[in-house]
């Protein structure tokens, strides 16, 4: 018990390094996108340091929910490599030692991970996307135009959405707007300008005010289906601020904002579409299972780093890659399929951990009776394909040889 007690703590202290440079080179990659809009904000608009950094605080929840059970997996796939490559495995064994015996560490490490995931899904994600909300609205009561992001529809305001294909910072406009305003439900309306003037925010104002040129506007009456075209040369729109960070939140969050109880309360709403509802009963399940794809793919790891055949760490971080890809592949079907109604919305979120699940389950039961988990072909391929390769390079004839 106690040779058990010490193997146990050395491959959980193994499977911390792994983990924790993974987690930090996936946030790094995740957070490059930011890096052109943080110093757009900074250099352009004078945005405080300070509110840039909780942007970016804010915005972590939403991929670290993804990469936080990666990195789990890959913890647990590179230890096991390392250890295998290094006959620590056959040592253990000739000890007495099962490999059920090892993966009491794995679940422990597992368990880690799904409560970081857990704490970021069920209730970090919602928070963080309203503080995000609250901070941009904040931001434009100070200086506007910092929230406007190129190409991209903006929708940080109750009840518009507005998109700007390119905001010219020099000469302080605004170029090709289009502004969607349901605010009145009753005569909805499009404008649409090819320019138009930056925001202007008087001092200690609940409101800016947006001046377009040369453009039209297109209204909506759904009462009697009536739509009116009207141009002009110029047009103002005031666009209340303090709406935006006291608002209603039955009307103005979206699904993905909504907390475990806002999501049962949605689902429950008679007055929502089937298409909707799933939708919701979909987000509700995905914040529980991803946090369980850290088991999931953890117990998949495991017998593909004890098995020889991907000894190489190189080879064993492009399956960890594959893995991942296949999960989140199988999460857009399910997605897919739920919105469609081609299965129930709940299955969709869950069938990943299941199809993965039972397929580590699958595998680990070979590797314990060392028997072959059946993917020895994929690093045999692989030394055929770059063999084919070399042959074909030796064979080619150089370009200094050839005559003209």
């Amino acid at each position: 018990m106690k040779l058990n007690s010490i193997i146990n703590r050395y491959i959980f202290r193994e499977m911390i390094p792994p983990f924790l440079i993974n987690l930090g080179f996936l946030s790094f990659i995740f957070l490059l996108a930011q890096i052109l809009e943080i110093t757009n904000l900074v250099v352009n608009y004078k945005v405080s340091l300070g509110s840039v950094c909780l942007l970016v605080i804010y915005s972590m929840p939403e991929f670290l929910k993804f990469t936080i059970p990666m990195s789990v997996m890959m913890g647990v796939l590179l230890t096991f490599l390392k250890m295998a490559s290094d006959k620590e495995i056959i040592a253990i064994k000739a000890g007495g030692c099962s490999i059920y015996h090892l993966m009491a560490p794995v679940f422990l490490f597992c368990l880690i991970g799904f409560a970081m995931t857990f704490g970021l899904s069920v209730y970090g994600l919602s928070w963080s996307k309203n503080a995000y909300k609250d901070l941009v609205a904040e931001m434009m009561s100070q200086s506007a135009d910092a929230a406007i992001k190129e190409r991209v529809f903006n929708d940080h305001l109750p009840g518009i959405v507005f998109y700007v294909n390119t905001v010219d910072v020099k000469n302080k406009m605004l170029l090709d707007v289009f502004i969607e305003d349901s605010r009145n439900e009753k005569n909805k309306s499009t404008v649409v300008a090819p320019r138009g003037k930056r925001f202007v925010t008087p001092e200690n104002s609940d409101s800016f005010t947006l001046r377009l040129f040369d453009g039209m506007i297109i209204r909506v009456k759904p009462e009697d289906f009536s739509v009116n075209t009207i141009r002009f040369d110029t047009y103002d729109i005031t666009i209340p601020i303090e709406k935006a960070k006291n608002k209603p939140v039955s009307t103005v969050k979206d699904q993905d904002e909504m907390s475990v109880s806002e999501l049962k309360a949605y689902i429950r709403d008679a007055k929502i579409s089937d298409e909707l509802r799933n939708a919701a009963i979909m987000d509700l399940h995905e914040k529980f299972s991803i946090p369980f794809a850290c088991f999931t793919l953890g117990l998949l790891a495991m017998p593909m780093g004890l098995k020889s055949a991907f000894s190489r760490k190189s080879s064993g971080l492009g399956l960890g890659l594959a893995c991942f890809l296949a999960y989140y592949a199988l999460m857009g079907l399910g997605w897919s399929g739920g919105k469609s109604s081609l299965f129930p919305p709940y299955f969709g979120m869950w069938m990943p951990n299941i199809i993965m699940g039972v397929f580590g389950l699958y595998m680990l039961l070979r590797v314990a009776k060392e028997k072959p988990i059946g993917l020895e072909f994929i690093p045999n391929y692989y030394r055929a394909f770059l063999l084919r390769f070399k042959n074909k390079k030796k064979a080619s004839p150089d370009k200094k040889d050839l005559t003209p």
